[in-house]
């Protein structure tokens, strides 16, 4: 049952390589704009947030096409990227991190913003009191006690970037080796004969790694919030 192709294996790696990828390019956003989000006020914030959160309400591939639009290479952006720099993003496996990255985003930044705004202002304005600057209050104080927050939002993003499919569809296609990750490959394998077999053992590993990301979610956010409150 678990015997995989050399496709399907390729298939779950990228998965997983697209995913570590993605949330590792927007961890250190995703903290700058929840921070933003929770802690300031200014003009536009209504605006910012409900950009952030459109790739949650519109149809992904509505997502995959902008960027297609924008970063193709006859795309405005993606034109200057080929010409001063040789790279290319559609179509490749980093057009398919920056898909996910931008479909899981809100994730985190919901995650850590929420986590943020329960973190009493009090304690962070006596560090600042005791000759504390912004920097050390924020690394010494709010960030240990938003880290469950950020555990939360990074493996939540992980598990939506192993799910995505629409705008990574639309943008990068559907190339194996390249862009094929485990939705795709599902997808693919069910529109051909004999697909059944190979579609069903992707769709279990896919049901694995997601619901185990779940899980390390969970335990690791009860470890640390029992680690903060013996601190």
């Amino acid at each position: 049952m678990f015997d995989l192709s050399p496709e399907e294996y390729m298939a779950m790696m990228l998965s997983l390589k697209v995913s570590f990828f993605s949330v590792a390019i927007i961890l250190v956003p995703g903290i700058a704009v929840g921070w933003l989000l929770a802690r300031c006020d200014f003009v536009g914030k209504s605006l910012l947030d409900g950009i952030l959160h459109l790739p949650l309400v519109l149809p992904p591939v509505v997502t995959g096409y902008l960027l297609l639009l924008m970063l193709g290479r006859q795309g405005v952006v993606g034109r200057w990227l080929y010409e001063h720099f040789d790279l290319t993003l559609a179509f490749s496996w980093r057009g398919a991190v920056l898909a996910t990255a931008l479909m899981s985003f809100p994730l985190m930044v919901r995650s850590i913003r929420l986590s943020i705004a329960v973190v009493e202002v009090k304690l962070e304005q006596v560090a600042r009191s005791l000759g504390a600057s912004a920097w050390n209050t924020f690394f010494t104080i709010t960030l240990p006690l938003i880290s469950p927050g950020i555990i939360t939002g990074s493996i939540l993003a992980f598990a939506r970037s192993l799910g995505e499919f629409g705008a990574t569809i639309t943008f990068v296609g559907n190339i194996e080796g390249e862009t094929r990750t485990l939705p795709l490959a599902i997808y693919s394998y069910i529109q051909i004969p004999d697909g059944n077999e190979p579609a069903q053992r992707l769709l279990i590993i896919s049901v694995v790694l997601a619901l185990s990301a779940l899980l390390i979610s969970n335990f690791i956010e009860r470890k640390t919030t029992r680690w903060l409150e013996a601190q």
